[in-house]
This record gives C-alpha cells, structure tokens and sequence, in this order.
C-alpha cells in the first residue's frame, strides 16, 4: 500500500459474516483504521463491535453517516440494499470511496443507478470481488496477455459446496443464501464469480447467455450458465449448493491451457496455478494470502494515488446484464442475445 501519514477511516454497513473478513483486512494494514460499524440488528452490532473493538457503533447507516466522516465504506449487508446503501453513501458527503460486496446490485438497473449516483458525486466506487487482487490470477492475465496459451477459446470452472445434507437444511429462514427476500441463490452467491471472471480472462463481453436451474424452497439451489463470446470462445459455468466442494478454473486457448484449484475462496492456504503449453508445461506457486486484505490495500492505493481501480464501475454494470441474463434465460428456457 502507498505509504502516507494519514490513516484510512473504514466504515463497514452491516455486522454479518462478510464483515468478519472486512474487519480481518482492516486489521491486517498498519494504514487502516476500522472506525465505524452500523448494523439493524442490535446484537449482531454489539457483538462485532466488541469483537473487532470498533470505537463508535450505530443502529442505521443515517445516523453512521449523520456522526462520522470516513475515507471509505464497506457495503457488507444483503444483496437487496446494495443499491439503497451505496446511493445514500455517494450522496452523503461523508465518504470517498465504497467497495462495495458482491453482487453489486439486484439487476443492471440498480447499478446504473448506483454508478451514476457515485459518478456524481466524485465517489471511488467498486465491486469487492477479491480474487481480482491474488496474485495467482493477476499472474494469469499476464500470462493471456503475453499469449502464452494463444486465443483463450474455453472456461470452464465451478464454484460448488454442500453441508452434506439435503435440502431440507437449506431453509430460505435460516440463512441468506437461501432466501430471495434477501438476494440468495446459486447466481448471486456463486456464479457471479465465475461471471465475472470469465469476462476478465475473455477480455470481452458474451454476446450470448443460456443458464438452467436446480431450484430449491426460494431461490436456485444450483445454476449452470454458458456463455458465448465474441471470438466463438465459450465459458462453461456449474455453481451449487448442492454438490460437493469444487473451485477449479480451466483456461484454454489455441495453444495452451491454464489451471488452478481453490480459485475463489483460498484464505491461508497456498494455491497454484498451472501452465502448459505445446512443448513445455510450468508450475507457478503462491504462498498464502489475506485476499480481503489485498483488496482493501488496492483501493487505499487508489485512493491515495488517483489510478484507476481494477473493476471500474462500469464493469459492475455490465456484470449485472449477464446476471439478468442468466436469470431471464432461466425463466424461458431460451438462450439471451445480449445487445452489443
């Protein structure tokens, strides 16, 4: 991180379990100052709050904002009031920057809204996915872009777990991920990783979506999506809750393939990723990482120095078209012609 003499104020919106590995990244930068936690719920703020010993605590994000002024905020509640939080954050005057948990919004709509909210008011806005920041994929990029693996023509990868037990134990009123009140499901949750990237390592955006469904109590319990891009090139998606743990991703291009395990969730654990080619094959490995604390880092970087973030609003935007995509290709059982 960009060494300076000011300390970063972090506000975080919402005390549930992604905020837990906020606060684990606040922790981690010696630069970074958790000063402030809102939450509706009075014993989950009271709880984080003494846990991660937050100075200054607050019953709804108007009155967080009404008290503190902070340097950046955490969208870290349900998918539903991304939006609603981050409008009222850019127009309040109190912050510079929102790094916002994913999915970025409910729909594309919403995060127009939400993107021209933070354009107008001079707000650095992001979407938190945190892989962005590992090394491991950041090495990947590098390696697509020098064409050591030649035209990427093929992605497939998963992002699938299960307790072990049936569906009975995934009850809408016993957590999120299972309740569309709040923004669960397959899509949301997981496939919005695999979305994203694929259109990171495409470089491009699909010009065709089909997804399917197992559906479960409220929302898909699982979600396989295909995406077709410009160049022919097809990404291969299976997310789920209710299949064993996997998430690999596999590149492959004209003249070689990229692979790597434990793409997405690899908090302290060493990962690597795998590169062969025509004649040659190479293993590069990857020492453990905070990815949260990666992530925050590289918006303090941002904050600090003007450069561009790595997932520019923009982006988030066209995200959530495919994310409309998938779930209309679901509702009619046809493909989704995206427009260009």
């Amino acid at each position: 991180m960009t060494t300076s003499n000011h300390t970063v104020r972090i506000g975080i919106v919402g005390a549930g379990g992604i905020a837990h590995a906020h606060a684990g990244a606040c922790a981690e930068l010696p630069d970074v100052e958790l000063a402030a936690v809102c939450d509706v719920s009075p014993d989950a703020l009271n709880a984080y709050a003494d846990r991660f010993q937050v100075p200054n605590r607050y019953n709804s994000l108007a009155d967080m904002l009404a008290a503190e002024t902070l340097d950046a905020a955490i969208i870290a509640t349900w998918g539903r009031f991304h939006a609603e939080n981050g409008i009222e954050l850019a127009e309040s005057g109190k912050v510079r920057a929102i790094l916002c948990e994913k999915p970025f919004t409910l729909n594309a709509a919403e995060a127009q809204r939400l993107v021209a909210a933070a354009r107008e008011n001079d707000v650095l806005l992001a979407e938190a996915f945190k892989f962005r920041h590992h090394p491991m994929h950041l090495k990947a990029r590098q390696l697509v872009d020098d064409g050591a693996i030649g035209e990427v023509m093929s992605i497939r990868s998963t992002f699938t777990g299960t307790n072990g037990q049936g569906p009975e134990s995934r009850r809408p009123q016993d957590n999120w991920r299972f309740n569309k009140a709040r923004g669960g499901g397959a899509i949301y949750d997981l496939a919005c990783y695999n979305l994203h990237h694929a259109r990171f390592m495409f470089g491009a955006e699909p010009m065709r979506v089909f997804a399917s469904q197992q559906p479960g109590m409220e929302v898909d319990d699982a979600a396989y999506v295909t995406l077709v891009f410009p160049n022919g090139g097809v990404a291969q998606i299976t997310t789920s809750f209710n299949s064993w743990h996997g998430q690999y991703a596999e590149i492959a291009g004209t003249r070689g393939m990229l692979r790597m395990d434990a793409a997405w969730n690899n908090e302290g654990h060493p990962v690597s990723l795998e590169w062969r080619g025509i004649d040659s094959a190479e293993t590069f490995a990857f020492e453990p990482r905070n990815q949260f604390a990666d992530q925050l880092r590289h918006l303090c970087d941002c904050l600090s120095t003007g450069q561009p973030h790595r997932i520019p609003p923009e982006n988030s935007v066209a995200q959530m078209r495919v994310i409309d995509a998938a779930f209309e290709s679901m509702r009619t059982g046809n493909a989704v012609d995206l427009k260009r």
